[in-house]
């Protein structure tokens, strides 16, 4: 009896760890999926805290950040419909393994913030992290073990269905919101929130202290300067940075500065000010900015002034790399200074389009589907694009819902009205 007891207790156990392991691979996979992108951007910040950014091809990188989400929703939902119960096991206690060492260094050694296993969804700090995978490698042995006693919901014969589908669902998801933009938004910078009021700060709140850094170059000499001690012209501009000098409260938006490459000016309050609307073309960096779609830009900055909105340019790049832009575009717009980290957070595109009014961001586009002739056909105030989209994180999530689960329960209606009573019938007449 008491061996039974243990029994029952060991079974219970194994599918508590496996229902935990499945909830946390499935939300991470997903998060990631959505947004391969800021994958690809915190993949670079580790490498390049590590030195070890030349030693990688983009390319190499790029595929590892659409693969990996592909990865850990797929075993997640292997551990939740219990099947492939060996493969999946075997290979969420090997990340285990691996991550659960490696996120005790990045702790003790800190050369990233958060570690950016949840995205921007969910933002953890390096020992939280650790004592996360802690209890996930703990409950990774015990599923490991106890494979066996994985409870499946889909027999073996319809199993190979079920995976199929979740791998190709997974993809289609991630290489979907690589060519449009993330179905769903976790950044300060979503369709919608004003940038003025995620600067704010609540009354009482110490402010964290931030200065901006200027890159120049003068003589094969590279420094550093400030706002304050700012050379004369005979610098040559490299780039600009944002560095944390004391930690406080820290609002949502804390490093929107936009400096006019031509002046030096600070554009900001100005334009987050201005009642009406302005475009802000993104683009973190220029030189590795797409432009196919070129002539649609070119098109939207002459609607603009004709119309008298604003546009602006917003990059990171140097004065050299920005000529050269002008030279192969023809682009004649304005360009102003940011950090570039600021940048990747405001659209996920190379370059990208934000349409904003007095600070509100109105609307979002990624460089594939910018606003043509056709759309831009009057004043934006008489127009649908003038008005700010319509965005619910609830009814995209419902969408995504029903079109990975509703073909799932097809295969375990048929894994169980057919599969399944066709076997008892063959086990009845076996008797």
């Amino acid at each position: 009896m008491e061996n039974k007891q243990k029994h029952i207790i060991w079974d219970v156990w194994v599918n508590v760890c496996r229902f935990l392991l499945a909830a946390v691979f499935i939300f991470s996979g997903f998060v990631k999926a959505v947004d391969p992108l800021g994958l690809l951007y915190k993949i670079q910040d580790y490498l390049t805290a590590f030195g070890m950014i030349t030693w990688f091809p983009k390319s190499v990188l790029f595929l590892f950040a659409v693969a990996l989400p592909v990865f850990e929703f797929s075993v997640g939902v292997f551990l939740f419909f219990g099947i492939r119960k060996h493969f999946a096991s075997t290979l969420a206690l090997m990340m285990l393994v691996v991550l659960t060492p490696l996120t005790l260094y990045l702790a003790l050694t800190n050369p990233v913030s958060d570690c950016g296993c949840f995205g921007d969804a969910l933002v953890l700090t390096n020992w939280e992290t650790f004592g996360k995978n802690i209890v996930l490698l703990i409950a990774a042995v015990s599923v490991f073990k106890g494979r066996d006693l994985v409870i499946r919901f889909v027999s073996a014969k319809l199993e190979w269905v079920a995976s199929i589908y979740t791998f190709l669902f997974v993809l289609s998801l991630s290489v979907y919101c690589l060519g449009h933009l993330p179905i769903l938004d976790f950044r300060p910078y979503k369709i919608g929130h004003n940038i003025k009021a995620g600067m704010e700060i609540p009354k009482g709140a110490k402010p964290s202290v931030f200065e901006t850094l200027f890159v120049l170059e003068k003589n094969g000499k590279r420094e550093e300067f400030t706002l304050d001690n700012y050379p004369d012209s005979t610098w040559k501009f490299v780039k600009v940075h944002t560095v944390l000098k004391e930690k406080g409260y820290e609002p949502p938006i804390h490093d929107f500065s936009m400096m006019a490459m031509e002046t030096g000016n600070d554009l900001t309050d100005s334009i987050l000010s201005d009642k009406g609307y302005t475009f802000l073309l993104v683009a973190h960096r220029i030189e590795e900015a797409d432009d196919s779609n070129i002539d649609l830009v070119n098109e939207i900055y002459d609607y603009s002034v004709e119309n008298g909105y604003g546009f602006y340019a917003l990059t990171s790049s140097p004065r050299d790399k920005v000529e050269l832009w002008c030279d192969r575009t023809g682009a004649e717009y304005p360009f102003c200074q940011m950090d570039e980290i600021t940048l990747k957070t405001m659209v996920r595109s190379n370059p990208g389009l934000l349409l904003i009014k007095n600070g509100t961001i109105l609307n979002k586009w990624s460089d594939n589907h910018l606003p043509d002739e056709y759309v831009l056909s009057d004043k934006l105030d008489k127009l649908s694009i003038g008005s700010q989209k319509q965005v619910s994180d609830l009814r995209t999530m419902e969408y995504v819902f029903l079109w990975f689960i509703i073909p799932l329960l097809l295969v375990i209606g048929v894994d169980i009205l057919v599969i399944r009573r066709r076997e008892k019938k063959q086990a009845v007449n076996a008797e």
